[in-house]
């Protein structure tokens, strides 16, 4: 006689995730993108119960997509940088951006020349050409995620978002990264306009003291806003001399080559800026 298999016949069954356990996780990865922090810390910035997210975080961590310090500081996991690594496999912006951005440092030596996204409230670094003078400038690498209302690639990026986005993000608190970050809305959507007007962004000072930056659009065939090209450099080159006419023009430059490059067409998607 066959014998009747049961459930305690295989090994355990783990329970199968919710939407609202999967939308926990991904906020709970989300956040600590942004920053490394301890689970209380967490809870308090998630809103969340210490013993839900303890839960959520324990899963996390055992699946290899969090990493925790002897600290007991958490961080992104090493499944969680092969699953996100691979965006930038074929990536049809970096693969076109990188011959151009190295040609970019050798006529501009003295400047970081990076491609940046935005992700919601960030700017995200996709590609980063060191300086081809040797002096160091910026520590910024690839993966590195800013503020959209610091730096000038921030600035870009937040002028051409969505209306309803940027009233939203300006409605939330604006932390500064220096004395020089502007954290006024009023004054940022001044700023903002500015950018959409002249094409460029120019910022001194706002994310780390002794650097500046200049940042233009790249634009797609539909005429939205992608992505930007930044050039980060020490903010004595930014003087309103020789320097900083060529890192404009250089960032203009890049920025429209990738923009023709992915079927930007100037006049068909020419809309005046306000």
């Amino acid at each position: 006689m066959a014998r009747r298999t049961t459930k305690s016949d295989g090994p355990p069954e783990r329970a199968k995730p919710t939407l609202q356990g999967v939308s926990r996780a991904l906020r709970v990865m989300e956040l600590l993108a942004r920053q490394p922090m301890r689970a209380s810390e967490a809870a308090e910035a998630l809103g969340m119960s210490w013993a839900t997210l303890h839960r959520t975080l324990s899963q996390l961590e055992e699946d290899q997509f969090l990493e925790r310090d002897a600290g007991g500081v958490f961080r992104i996991g090493r499944r969680t940088w092969l699953l996100g690594s691979t965006y930038l496999v074929g990536h049809r912006l970096l693969d076109l951006a990188i011959p151009l951005l190295t040609r970019a440092s050798q006529d501009t030596p003295f400047a970081v020349f990076q491609l940046v996204e935005r992700s919601e409230g960030m700017a995200v670094v996709l590609y980063s050409h060191e300086a081809q003078s040797g002096e160091i400038i910026t520590r910024t690498t690839y993966g590195h995620h800013f503020p959209l209302h610091t730096g000038s690639k921030g600035h870009v990026l937040l002028a051409y978002a969505p209306q309803e986005f940027v009233d939203r993000y300006l409605g939330g608190q604006l932390v500064g990264l220096t004395p020089g970050t502007i954290t006024e809305p009023e004054r940022l959507r001044e700023v903002l306009a500015a950018v959409r007007k002249q094409g460029f962004a120019r910022t001194v000072g706002d994310v780390q003291t002794f650097t500046g930056s200049v940042s233009a659009p790249v634009f797609d065939s539909s005429g939205e806003v992608v992505a930007a090209i930044c050039a980060v450099v020490s903010r004595s080159h930014l003087d309103g001399g020789q320097h900083e006419s060529l890192v404009i023009e250089a960032v203009q430059r890049l920025a429209q080559a990738l923009s023709l490059g992915i079927g930007w067409q100037p006049m068909r998607n020419f809309r005046p800026q306000g």
